[in-house]
């Protein structure tokens, strides 16, 4: 059996709720859902929750869409619910969605505002614990799949977390993500005996929406082109789509508490 056949097995037929509908979240909804997963979208937009559902109607597979604010408890709360009411459990969360704060003040701290510092919290830690949170309860509650497993949940943190660059200076940001490291090793520590695994991605710079900026930055695909050297720039987003796939299937089921760098070479090279 080759590797791909290996890896649409143990994902085939497992229930995944994936935060967010763009960037690396749309990819990795459309690749669980071409792997034969059932895929529930959860994200605050209409108009990106159709259209990825859709496309991935379009192509055969099974998702349903909740649109809901995640810095909501009683929202959060009800986009999940949703899920368990259509499919019965929840297999695999991947917590992606969130955003830059820049346009709210997060920045240098010498220059960064109250209101940046909050808004960046807001826009990743919050919506990342509510989802969490809502997950778990849900996983902690159902029964074991054969494997001895209840569920995977994949963190999306950042490289600037552990290798920050001058350059994309932006401390809020970077301080949740570090805080989205510290719940991984934490989380997966109280819930492996439960049979609940947790893993981060920390992505370098992603072709995604939110990089936009950086994206029409000549200095910035400069800089990707010199740090990121495995993509010789920008990664796209089907990368960390893959290694979703991976980290939400039974391949992965001994692996938890890990923080896993999709950054091209970027904390292993010296170029600035």
């Amino acid at each position: 059996m080759c590797y791909k056949e290996l890896v649409v097995d143990s994902v085939s037929g497992r229930v995944c709720v994936v935060t967010g509908a763009t960037g690396m979240a749309g990819a990795a909804a459309r690749k669980l859902s071409g792997l034969g997963a059932k895929v529930h979208v959860i994200a605050r937009k209409a108009d990106d929750l159709t259209k990825l559902v859709h496309d991935i109607d379009a192509s055969g597979g099974v998702a349903t869409w909740a649109q809901a604010d995640l810095t909501e408890e009683l929202a959060t709360r009800a986009a999940v619910v949703q899920c368990v009411e259509r499919f019965g459990r929840v297999d695999g969360l991947f917590a992606v969605a969130g955003g830059s704060a820049r346009r709210y003040g997060d920045g240098p701290v010498q220059d960064a505002t109250l209101d940046g510092i909050r808004a960046a919290f807001d826009l990743n830690l919050v919506p990342t614990f509510l989802a969490v949170r809502e997950v778990v309860q849900v996983m902690l509650g159902q029964d074991r799949d054969t494997d001895g497993s209840r569920g995977s949940i994949l963190l999306m943190s950042s490289v600037l977390a552990t290798s920050p660059a001058p350059l994309f200076a932006t401390h809020g940001y970077a301080a949740v993500k570090g805080g989205i490291n510290s719940l991984t090793r934490t989380m997966a520590a109280r819930y492996a005996p439960d049979g609940i695994r947790v893993n981060a991605v920390a992505p370098g710079l992603v072709a995604t929406p939110m990089s936009a900026r950086a994206q029409d930055d000549p200095e910035s695909v400069a800089y990707a082109k010199r740090k990121q050297p495995l993509a010789g720039g920008l990664i796209p987003a089907e990368a960390a789509a893959d290694l979703a796939a991976f980290f939400l299937s039974r391949g992965s089921r001994f692996i938890t508490g890990e923080v896993i760098n999709l950054d091209g070479g970027w904390s292993v090279t010296e170029a600035g």
